[in-house]
């Protein structure tokens, strides 16, 4: 049987955030025709590595599919846009945030951009308090023709944030819709990443302290790829990067065709598939899909159309034989049609899936990092107090630091940005213990552990692995004598103790 989730909706107009980072948001809301321009039926879902909690909220913003957002290093909410206008963290428009888009005002903006990943938050390399936002913007003929940046301050109107910098122009030229973000190998600068349209060309530039720098085209030696592509995405490791092209025929029984591109990524150099060439593949679909998503660890890949999702094992010698359908939609209606569209991989390492039609839940892929049915997909499993629609948030991997296999890319890493020592934040109940207890921590990002348990002469008396993105364990060693003992989670290079009080009545 399914594992079923417990999740905490908490209706309530105002509260403190749960969550700690920038990617710890999540704004959900979305009811064409019911609520018309209320502030109403709104909700924010808070994500940190333990939780995903709903409340309703007071918001004038509404969201189609497009939504860039990002938090402080507390997980308190800056801003997020719609692809439209710039809102701070009261739902107010931010000071000069409004009209991001040039001439006349997009057809889309009622409701926000109906494409996924048109934008994406960045925190400004070497600054505590300046933010890029880059973005796509369409035109009268649909599809985006530059690649747009804004910078915002958040020091400004006193604290509420200011765009100081508004609408600039990176680039021009015709684009495919979507905007990918991955560090540098010396985490600390940032490469952005768009597709150019009908052709198989990628275009990134790289976000320095200084600004906007090496601006550079790369053909990728895939099939043309078209501006309804679907979400594209770097894996959370920075090796990988893969999107699908989505070709209407018209003619049945396949209306469309859409292929898998997955390619090796070099973080120093910014380069796709130097030495390896791009995996391509048909998925033999014959409906539209959108969705895909990295597993937590970087091992899988997910990829949706409305009825099904598969997996895909990065490992495997044949990655498309490795494919394995792991949800087909149920047609249960209780809180509308939940069918699968865009795959979101959070905070808390689960990937939440949106549905193609106004609904009031959310899927849940709960173990992303599990091969095959183990992955254990739950549908319309997490409850919204409003109505949402194709709904997604574009987050990079925010976390990922210096690449210390590279020898031409030395770790940029300095100021407010280094970080010595993680913060694994283990904590151990009850202390005293009888012998059954549980420990809660948090690992480096996309990094497994070591528990060790010594006793007073340094014997080790027990020993377990904690996978990458866990974050709490039931331990139970009834045989332990009473006394002190000495436990030690180790991950990547970096080690905490803490002592462990055994007695037993």
């Amino acid at each position: 049987m399914k594992k079923l989730i417990t999740l905490s909706i908490i209706l309530l107009h105002g509260c403190s955030c749960l969550g700690q980072g920038y990617n710890h948001n999540y704004l959900l809301g979305y009811q064409t025709g019911l609520d018309s321009f209320t502030t109403a039926l709104r909700a924010k879902a808070e994500i940190d590595s333990f939780n995903f909690n709903v409340f309703s909220q007071v918001r004038k913003m509404r969201f189609t599919t497009a939504q860039a957002n990002i938090s402080d290093s507390a997980g308190n909410l800056l801003f997020y846009t719609n692809g439209c206008w710039i809102a701070n963290a009261a739902g107010d428009t931010m000071l000069n945030g409004e009209n991001l888009y040039s001439g006349q005002p997009s057809s889309y903006c009622t409701f926000g951009l109906p494409f996924a990943n048109a934008g994406v938050a960045l925190p400004f390399p070497d600054s505590s308090n300046k933010f890029a936002l880059f973005y796509e913007l369409d035109d009268v003929n649909v599809y985006p023709r530059n690649l747009y940046y804004s910078i915002i301050d958040m020091t400004l109107d006193s604290g509420r944030g200011a765009v100081t910098l508004k609408n600039q122009i990176a680039f021009s030229d015709s684009l495919t819709f979507g905007v990918t973000a991955c560090k540098h190998a010396n985490g600390r600068d940032w490469w952005i990443a768009v597709l150019k349209d009908s052709s198989d060309i990628i275009y990134t530039l790289l976000l320095t302290p200084s600004g906007i720098a090496n601006v550079h085209q790369q053909h990728l030696g895939v099939p043309m790829h078209t501006s309804f592509a679907s979400r594209q995405a770097f894996s959370p490791d920075g090796t990988k990067f893969a999107y699908t092209k989505t070709i209407a025929t018209g003619v049945m029984p396949e209306p469309y065709i859409r292929d898998l591109r997955i390619l090796d990524f070099d973080r120093c150099s910014g380069q796709f598939s130097i030495d390896t060439p791009p995996v391509v593949f048909n998925l033999n679909d014959s409906f539209f899909g959108v969705g895909l998503a990295f597993s937590a660890n970087s091992r899988y890949l997910y990829t949706s159309k409305p009825w099904e999702i598969s997996q895909f094992d990065l490992q495997a010698t044949n990655i498309a034989a490795s494919r394995q359908s792991v949800a087909w939609y149920d047609f249960n209606t209780t809180y509308g049609i939940t069918n699968f569209a865009y795959l979101y991989l959070a905070a808390n390492g689960k990937i939440y899936v949106s549905s193609t039609s106004s609904t009031t839940a959310i899927n849940l892929i709960d173990q992303p990092d599990s091969a095959g049915m183990a992955c254990n997909v739950l549908q319309h499993s997490v409850q919204t107090p409003c109505y949402i629609y194709a709904s997604h948030v574009n987050h990079p991997n925010y976390y990922l630091g210096c690449d210390t296999t590279q020898t031409t890319c030395p770790c940029l890493i300095t100021g407010i940005n280094n970080v010595k020592q993680h913060d694994f934040k283990f904590s151990i109940s009850p202390n005293p213990t009888n012998g059954s207890f549980k420990i809660i921590y948090l690992l480096p990002q996309n990094k497994s552990g070591t528990l060790q348990i010594f006793d007073i002469n340094g014997k080790q008396v027990y020993k377990q692995n904690l996978p990458p993105w866990s974050t709490m364990q039931y331990i139970s060693l009834p045989k332990l004598a009473n006394g002190v003992y000495n436990c030690t989670i180790t991950s990547n290079n970096e080690r905490v103790h803490k002592k462990l009080v055994v007695l037993k009545e």
